[in-house]
């Protein structure tokens, strides 16, 4: 009875269509009592008892289709984790399914950093068959102390990218960067623990360990080794230098006025990690960057056989741009500047289509970047051979550094698997169906919150009461931009700070002129009184 009464609550939605069924139960009860009790059927009669009988009948038939779908939602918000937005449920062909999500589209993303990261935290949402490919290029840096207590590979960017993908984040990113802090085990972090154990369980096969570790972490996709080789990245500069060291390239570049001509691996016949062409021969869909230019990206484009097995596959070749420029790597570099630094280096055009950002940004922080010597990416697009795609990432800001939405990011990826599976004609396949209906509802949500800003910003306008969408006890205009009223202060608290600091400075400065002065006018009274000291005991002396 207890578990009866639970349909029966607001939040189950279940009611409503319970009472339509009934409703349609009523409508056709009564055409069914008109006919018993009707001596003489007139056309006029007969016109008004059709018509309930197709009412009743319409309300019953909807009413056990919604019915039904609702079940459907409230059985898959129970059981399905992935279901954060528990408000937004809108099951349409099965798409939040697993086994369709299982089947989706065979998605490979190239890169290293907080750039794959934003990527494929997106692409989740859409499919569990991500292959990760990161570079393991911190061979030779200064090891921390969990690494070299236990002698591990530098596995930080495969580690942050397991984090993105997994259905918690925040719990695995706990775990995963756990630090012992006592006993035995002060100093090292559980990954590198975790991934020692795999990698002795199965017998030194690395590659193998990281496909179970993807098996036992539970996250959507995989993440492997561009190579499992030792490798170097060496950077070659305009001014003769060469950088051997991946940390010191931007700073070397700085310090010498200079830029990157080339970047290249030592050794240069560097293998692919077992599955790594495998995974871009199968897929539907290749993903580059963003990232860092001349560290990340094109250092796993040189590992032997990448680039050309990227050329041959039938997917579709995405470039997603950087936002902003990087210091002593893409200084005032373009959009197109970016392609064709990835082409000199592969010796051939990878990249079919290149999404870049033309959304705003706050101008705070694009000031803070440009005082670090930062700038956006400009958005010269005279490329061949590239369609390029404008859309608006709407950037955010995290710890005031402008990044990609992951949302928006995927969900213009998955725009262009949807029309590729389009122009193939796979219009009922579970792929387009899923990818199809999954967007639909991203953009029925995403213009629900755009129309409630209007709504409210509109309301504000007149003076009238703010809707409780709103957050409680704050404007809309502080809740949107709160990043932004929060730089403007701390820009002029600074300010105001660096005043008080320079005002000191002259008062101190002006205290000390006003003592030297004062110091300067005592030794010249001194002197003045020890000349007229000797002058007068000189006569004094002779008449002796």
């Amino acid at each position: 009875m207890k578990g009866l009464i639970h349909w029966f609550k607001s939040s189950s939605k279940m009611k409503r269509w319970m009472f339509l069924i009934l409703v349609g139960i009523m409508c056709v009860c009564y055409g069914i009592a008109e006919i018993l009790v009707m001596d003489e059927m007139s056309f006029e009669n007969a016109g008004v008892i059709i018509a309930v009988f197709a009412v009743g009948f319409v309300a019953i038939i909807l009413g056990l289709i919604f019915l039904n779908k609702r079940a459907m939602e409230v059985v898959i918000e129970s059981t399905d984790d992935r279901m954060k937005d528990r408000k937004n449920i809108n099951v349409k062909s099965l798409i939040f399914d697993k086994t369709v999500y299982n089947e989706g589209p065979k998605i490979v993303a190239i890169g290293g950093g907080t750039g794959l990261d934003t990527v494929i935290e997106g692409l989740k949402e859409y499919t569990n068959n991500i292959t990760a490919i990161v570079p393991i290029s911190a061979y030779g840096e200064e090891a921390s102390e969990s690494r070299q207590k236990l002698n591990t590979l530098p596995l930080e960017d495969m580690k942050e990218s397991m984090v993105s993908l997994a259905f918690d984040k925040n719990e695995m990113s706990r775990l995963l960067n756990y630090k012992f802090i006592d006993g035995k085990l002060r100093g090292i972090e559980f990954s590198d623990i975790f991934f020692e154990a795999m990698r002795c369980s199965h017998n030194g096969d690395f590659t193998q360990a990281i496909m179970d570790s993807s098996k036992i972490l539970n996250i959507s996709g995989k993440v492997i080794p561009a190579t499992l080789d030792e490798i170097k990245i060496v950077a070659e500069l305009a001014n003769g230098y060469t950088v051997e060291e991946k940390s010191r390239i931007p700073e070397v570049v700085v310090d010498k006025f200079t830029k990157i001509n080339r970047v290249r691996l030592i050794p240069s016949n560097c293998k692919p990690a077992p599955g790594v062409i495998e995974a871009i021969k199968e897929a539907d869909c290749i993903v580059i960057g963003p990232g860092s230019l001349y560290t990340n990206v094109i250092p796993c484009l040189l590992v032997n056989g990448v680039a050309k097995a990227i050329k041959e596959s039938k997917a579709i070749k995405i470039y997603v741009s950087n936002i902003m420029t990087e210091i002593g790597q893409t200084d005032e570099y373009s959009v197109a500047d970016h392609i064709n630094a990835i082409r000199e280096h592969c010796r051939q055009n990878i990249i079919d289509f290149c999404i870049y950002d033309t959304g705003e940004i706050i101008p705070e922080f694009i000031k803070k970047y440009n005082m670090g010597g930062q700038d956006l990416v400009s958005h010269d697009t005279s490329v061949k051979g590239v369609k390029f795609i404008q859309r608006d990432l709407s950037a955010i800001a995290q710890n005031e550094f402008i990044r990609h939405d992951p949302k928006l990011v995927a969900s213009a990826i998955i725009e262009l698997v949807c029309d590729d599976l389009k122009y193939q004609d796979k219009q009922s396949d579970p792929q387009y169906i899923m990818l199809n209906n999954k967007l639909r509802e991203e953009k029925r949500i995403n213009k629900t919150k755009k129309e409630n800003e209007k709504r409210i910003m509109k309301n504000r306008k007149h003076g009238k009461r703010e809707s409780t969408t709103a957050v409680k006890g704050k404007s809309k205009f502080s809740t949107k931009y709160k990043d932004r009223i929060a730089s403007i202060r701390e820009a002029d608290k600074s300010k105001l700070t660096k005043e008080k600091q320079e005002k000191k400075a002259r008062e101190v400065a002006k205290r000390l002129e006003q003592e030297m002065k004062k110091s300067i006018e005592n030794q010249k009274r001194y002197v003045s009184k020890t000349k007229n000291t000797k002058a007068e005991n000189l006569p004094k002396k002779e008449g002796k």
